[in-house]
């Protein structure tokens, strides 16, 4: 039995009004532009703005992808998030997503249009929606007549002058997931690499009650002989009726959006599990002998800033040179040859040498031919919008899709490959086939556009939202879910996030 063809259908993104210039976060951090410019090919930063949060950027896109395709809110099975965004330990952000695009859809379709719309988070840092997708597509080959939604949203934000600042971004790109899809049909096979490693993550950090109380008094110039008695005034056990200090623990556990994060190790980690997936993916098809990138037209990347595939796939181009059997043909222009383990003192001396060399490789003609060719069409959305986590690799996808339409370029039944990654760490290869109409789809599309209309902030804008020290908006009433207040009162309600949502018939919060 033959299996049924699923994919992508139509695709939907949503665009922060906001972003700062690299150059002017260059200029205020004086780092040369060129070199994140050039160098990491970095141009503009979205950010959100104080009423934009994980689910209101995926209720817009989803939205999108409702109103165009005017979808009847019973035939949507499925709501899956990726996000590593999440704004709940336990209850997921896609039913705040769900709330919202029912309140919108009520006057037409009832209150309860969503009820039997399965909803949840998958969480695996940048790769979790991918995984909520290829989940997706194995649910609709298991029924008839499938609809999903999958949508990936995230806001990545470093800590102030880190170096991952300039990689930052916000967005949310949604999917319509059917039998049979006008865009991009997914292949079964899908290669994976799993590693539990510590690159990038985000954890609870411990701190106890004790030494928070000694820092603000070290921090207000109290002489230490003092502390003693002020401490005793300040015990846990009287604090613990006070409002922020009414836990029975005597520390907080707080999270924080930002990462713990080791820049170097991270990209070696992607540049090994990409290596590893695309490994197993292979042992998965009836071997042609031909190198796999060579039978893909295009590469999709997950970016977390726009020329990171281009600096880590030299590694396997070079392995692919050999099993094409030009290898001498790239030495030689490269006037080089490979550095063999033997001819070191030390597998860190190997390692360097290998490190340098495949530096190298990346500067060489061929390589660049392959990087225009296969990637760099992919990059250009992410050199505008910064780095999306989750949506990232799909908006890599709209990117090479949007610019090979306005080319001109004939895409119908090539095949594109698929490199997905997530910190953690985790890489996904799979490919897909363009569709006959796929044509139809892109062009109804306008990323780029959008991203001409956007609001430039300054330095002084970005760093108050950084912060979180603006109240309102910067680009009030341009949209239709907004984050209204996240509940402070103690009770069965604290912490609880109230969206006002633009409806039809006017403004409802709940």
């Amino acid at each position: 039995m033959q299996s049924k063809t699923v994919g992508i259908d139509d695709m939907a993104v949503h665009i922060p009004a906001l972003y700062v210039p690299i150059q002017t976060l260059a200029e205020a951090r004086s780092i040369e532009y060129a070199k994140l410019n050039k160098g990491l090919g970095l141009r503009e930063m979205s950010v959100a703005d104080v009423d934009e949060d994980a689910a209101t950027m995926a209720a817009h896109a989803i939205l999108e992808l409702i109103e165009r395709n005017q979808l009847v809110p019973s035939e949507i099975g499925r709501i899956y998030l990726g996000t590593e965004s999440a704004l709940d330990g336990a209850k997921p952000t896609a039913t705040y997503v769900q709330d919202m695009l029912q309140q919108y859809l009520a006057r037409e379709y009832g209150a309860d249009c969503l009820l039997h719309c399965d909803v949840v988070d998958l969480t695996f840092a940048c790769v979790g929606g991918v995984d909520a997708m290829l989940n997706s597509l194995d649910w609709i080959r298991a029924g008839e007549q499938r609809k999903a939604i999958v949508v990936a949203s995230d806001n990545a934000k470093y800590e102030l002058a880190s170096t991952g600042e300039y990689t930052q971004g916000a967005g949310a790109v949604a999917m319509l997931l059917t039998e049979a899809p006008r865009l991009l049909a997914i292949e079964p096979e899908v290669g994976i690499a799993t590693r539990p490693v510590h690159d990038f993550f985000k954890p609870l950090r411990k701190i106890s009650k004790r030494s928070l109380l000694e820092e603000a008094l070290k921090e207000a110039g109290v002489p230490q002989g003092k502390w003693a008695d002020i401490l005793e005034k300040l015990n846990p056990e009287v604090l613990e009726e006070k409002r922020h200090w009414d836990s029975n623990e005597d520390y907080f556990l707080i999270h924080r959006d930002t990462p713990v994060f080791d820049g170097p190790y991270s990209n070696d980690c992607y540049r090994s599990r990409i290596r590893e997936a695309l490994d197993h993916y292979e042992q998965q098809l009836t071997s042609s002998g031909e190198p796999t990138t060579d039978q893909w037209r295009r590469i999709i990347f997950h970016l977390p800033y726009a020329y990171q595939a281009r600096r880590m796939f030299s590694e396997v181009f070079l392995a692919e040179a050999k099993k094409r059997g030009d290898l001498d043909l790239l030495l030689q222009e490269m006037e080089a040859t490979e550095p063999r383990v033997d001819q070191f003192d030390s597998e860190e001396a190997y390692e360097k040498a290998m490190n340098s060399f495949l530096r190298a490789v990346s500067k060489s003609q061929r390589y660049r031919n392959f990087v225009s060719e296969k990637i760099e069409r992919g990059e250009r959305y992410s050199s505008r919008m910064g780095n999306l986590y989750a949506g990232s690799i799909f908006l890599s996808l709209l990117s090479s899709l949007e610019a090979d339409y306005a080319e001109g370029t004939d895409l119908s039944g090539a095949t594109l490959g698929f490199f997905g990654y997530g910190s953690g760490s985790k890489s996904k290869v799979f490919a897909g086939r363009v569709q006959p109409r796929w044509k139809e789809v892109v062009g109804a599309l306008d990323t780029g556009q959008r991203l001409e209309n956007r609001q430039p902030i300054d330095y002084q804008l970005y760093e108050k939202l950084h912060r979180g020290r603006l109240q309102r908006p910067i680009a009030p009433d341009r949209l239709i879910f907004r984050l209204s207040e996240i509940h402070a009162e103690r009770g069965t309600r604290e912490g609880a996030r109230t969206y006002a949502v633009q409806t039809p018939v006017g403004l409802e919060v709940k």
